[in-house]
């Protein structure tokens, strides 16, 4: 879905008045303050709203959508502009209300390992926050995002393969709904089988039926003991085999990362490391000793099987931080190696017993192409990336990148897999969603069209009514 195919609503000046009276200079609608709010990390191209309102408060919150509902005004929630799919482009104008300086940690229960946050939370202050209570947050999409941002596009990251994805670590949430009303989705029991699970209605609905104004999230015990490893494959295919045959024989590894050559030469240069250039593995183990020793023997068993080195170890928390930061950064590194080109983030995720096959003939796609490109991936739970580094001078190279990423895609749909394992849809995806969801599909626009009827709240994302 081109976002060119939305025209922009007309912005009601009796609005901006109201607002203004409502958040005095807590309101903008200066160029550079609304393009910084139209773009996110992606290589979509950038919308601006008309102004941006800086809520502090839930009720503030819905004091402004219930304004903007009035007056049939797009809303556009934004936590720190981290997403990758034109999440938080403005493709119709309209107000964005920016989450950022709802940045309180409302409770922590360490008995019942949960913790209530305002949703401009992110994910690093909330682990700040905890670190003396021997708990964290384990969900890990590498960016610093704000929780609630993080809950909105279902995100997941390096922790997944043991910790699950936001899905899974999201307890309630409070939303403000596209009338202004506010709603609990749950209350903090580990389980319930009481009505409709609204929860999971809203973790991944990018702010297209409501906007997340607190989450309660699940925390966990810091473990006992934490070792890190770094092993490198004469192939990808070795790699991924190691992957597989660990997650069949159900080692409980916390990490495990799939970089190949480029990616890992990237990150070299970038970080300052050493890795020999060649794909490579980051595993990292979460136990007590005696667990962690033990994972980490069968581990090794299974790489030197497919012909993996010796492993390196990160065992202190300083080293572990030097290599996750790395993996974290692997983005920016590619870019690096081409200066002045932009990043084209892909993100398919397919059955464990398919990721070899799928990786091997997309990679025999990439062999034909001049584009530049790394690939890197929770490869644990099925999902990986490619990065395209693209001129977006060249239409030509755009053309391209869109033809290997249709191919992976449309090769991910059938091996039934998904479009998207973590990226989430916003406007970039959305074609795509056809092919995956089939009449499921209008089950979607039905429950769009039920909440948000007119159909103000993040327009142009996931369905188009």
């Amino acid at each position: 879905m081109t976002a060119t195919a939305f025209e922009r609503v007309p912005f009601n000046p009796n609005l901006l008045a109201s607002l203004r009276r409502r958040l005095g200079d807590r309101l903008s609608t200066s160029a550079a303050v609304c393009a910084q709010h139209g773009k996110d990390e992606s290589y979509h191209a950038p919308h601006a709203p008309d102004a941006v309102a800086f809520a502090q408060t839930t009720e503030e919150v819905a004091e402004i959508v219930a304004l903007c509902a009035e007056y049939q005004t797009p809303v556009i929630a934004f936590g720190t502009g981290t997403s990758l799919e034109g999440h938080v482009a403005a493709l119709k104008g309209g107000v964005c209300i920016d989450l950022s300086q709802m940045n309180k940690v409302l409770r922590v229960n360490a008995e019942d390992l949960d913790a209530t946050v305002e949703a401009g939370v992110t994910r690093k202050q909330l682990n700040e926050y905890l670190r003396d209570t021997g708990l964290f947050f384990p969900i890990d999409p590498g960016a610093d995002a704000s929780i609630g941002g993080m809950a909105a596009t279902r995100a997941s990251g390096t922790n997944a393969v043991r910790y699950g994805t936001m899905r899974e670590n999201v307890l309630a949430l409070t939303i403000v709904l596209p009338d202004g009303k506010v709603i609990r989705t749950a209350q903090r029991a580990r389980k319930s089988a009481a009505g409709y699970d609204l929860t999971r209605l809203f973790v991944g609905s990018e702010g297209t039926l409501g906007i997340i104004t607190e989450v309660t999230v699940r925390l966990y015990g810091i473990p006992e003991a934490i070792s890190a490893a770094v092993c490198a494959f004469p192939t990808i295919g070795d790699a991924v085999d190691t992957v597989i045959l660990t997650i069949q024989n159900g080692v409980p590894v916390a990490r495990i990362e799939l970089l190949d050559e480029a990616q890992i030469d990237a990150i070299n240069k970038y970080s300052k490391l050493d890795h020999k250039v060649a794909p490579t593995l980051f595993f990292e183990f979460h136990g007590t000793e005696a667990g962690v020793a033990e994972q980490t023997d069968i581990v090794k068993a299974i790489a030197a099987e497919h012909g993996g080195d010796d492993f390196r170890w990160a065992t202190t928390p300083e080293a572990r931080s030097k290599l996750w930061q790395a993996r974290h950064d692997a983005y920016y590194a590619a870019l690096a190696l081409r200066p002045g080109s932009k990043g084209w983030p892909t993100d398919v995720c397919v059955p464990i017993s398919r990721l070899a096959e799928c990786i091997a003939a997309t990679k025999d796609d990439l062999a034909q192409s001049t584009i530049p490109s790394a690939l890197a991936g929770h490869v644990g739970d099925g999902n990986f990336h490619l990065i395209f580094m693209i001129d977006p001078e060249k239409p030509e190279e755009i053309a391209e990148a869109s033809r290997l990423n249709d191919r992976m895609v449309a090769r991910a749909l059938a091996m039934e897999g998904t479009c998207t394992g973590e990226h989430g849809i916003g406007y970039g995806k959305m074609d795509f969603m056809v092919t995956e969801h089939g009449p499921a599909l209008e089950v979607m626009r039905s429950i769009k069209q039920a909440l948000d009827p007119k159909g103000i709240m993040n327009p142009g994302k996931i369905v188009q009514v």
